[in-house]
């Protein structure tokens, strides 16, 4: 019987300390690892509509912004350059743990970048996903074989961060629960850098690479299956002629498909977009831009009769704290 208690206790004691090295050395980001990992913090089928694709949605939606405003339970569930093919594995995760009403789905990743393998980011899409089935897919063609031991198992790329923890490696408990459900994902920029706006007619419609367009009609029936509603945007950027090749592809499948797709890029003046102040670089909007954005995105939404206003319910505590938050970082950057 002694034995067997030590037995017992040795194992116990190898389990919290494995969860405690690795919780801390675990690689943290607010390009894609924090939005992955902060998903299975979130309270469980509390997600009404869940925001997919790039930079372009995490820097871009106020979560915050349309709770205080719209009551809109939102996450931002994207990560940087985050391909088509990865999109339809996170959604597949995100399903394991939340029922959304409504899927947006931002395309800016298959606009701009054409490889099979992207690289330049991949990471940050790929070390905030728990372990399982659905990663190994997702990593399978996300990957190539030759690649693979650069991600994959996470532990042996991480293990050695000894060397460059911080604060935040210190705060990825159980105990901090509170504090990471309050996080929706939305990091903005803070820059203002003036941009030339652009003026793009372009007619064609061959932008769209084979993988991609595969990859987008999975999500659409994917999505269909589960009884989600799926809205195609593209949030406002510098965009190019090269990218509106793509979209003009999108904007078809779109029309075949029955669905909505949303170019905000024609719609600058609606949502009060000024390129002097508003953007962070050609890419992203800043903080005051992503707000102007928000606002436009959000009487969209809030039109939308699937779309609850969740204030004042009990179970959405964590949206008031994000608010609140950001409210915080806000006041501490601009007093």
């Amino acid at each position: 019987m002694r034995k067997n208690i030590a037995r017992i206790g040795f194992l116990a004691a190898l389990a919290v300390t494995l969860y405690l090295v690795t919780s801390v050395l675990r690689v943290k980001s607010e390009h894609g690892i924090n939005q992955n990992d902060g998903m299975y913090w979130q309270p469980p089928d509390s997600i009404d509509v869940v925001m997919m694709g790039t930079s372009h949605i995490h820097c871009n939606v106020n979560t915050g912004l349309l709770w205080e405003k719209f009551g809109i339970a939102a996450y931002d569930y994207s990560g940087a350059e985050q391909p088509l093919w990865m999109t339809y594995y996170y959604l597949k995760e995100l399903y394991k743990y939340q029922s959304p009403k409504m899927v947006v789905l931002d395309l800016y990743a298959p606009a701009r970048f054409k490889e099979d393998y992207q690289y330049d980011w991949i990471a940050e899409n790929i070390y905030g996903m728990k372990f399982s089935l659905n990663k190994l897919c997702m990593l399978a063609v996300s990957v190539e074989p030759k690649e693979l031991h650069q991600y994959f198992p996470s532990f042996a790329v991480y293990h050695s961060r000894y060397d460059n923890l911080e604060d935040q490696d210190f705060e990825n408990f159980f105990w901090n629960m509170k504090d990471k459900a309050a996080f929706k994902g939305y990091t903005p920029y803070w820059g203002q850098n003036p941009q030339s706006r652009p003026t793009v007619s372009e007619g064609r419609d061959d932008g769209l690479t084979p993988k991609s367009e595969k990859y987008l009609k999975k999500i659409i029936s994917y999505v269909r299956r589960k009884g989600s509603r799926l809205v195609l945007i593209a949030a406002p950027y510098v965009v190019t002629g090269e990218d509106m090749r793509t979209f003009n592809r999108i904007e078809k499948i779109a029309k075949e498909e029955g669905l909505l797709f949303i170019n905000y890029n024609h719609e600058y003046d609606k949502m009060g977009l000024d390129f002097e102040n508003d953007f962070h670089d050609a890419s992203h909007l800043n903080y005051w831009g992503s707000c102007k954005f928000t606002q436009y995105l959000g009487e969209f939404l809030a039109s939308c009769e699937e779309i609850p206003d969740r204030r004042g319910q009990e179970g959405y505590g964590s949206w008031e704290d994000n608010a609140r938050v950001i409210r915080e970082e806000v006041q501490k950057r601009h007093p």
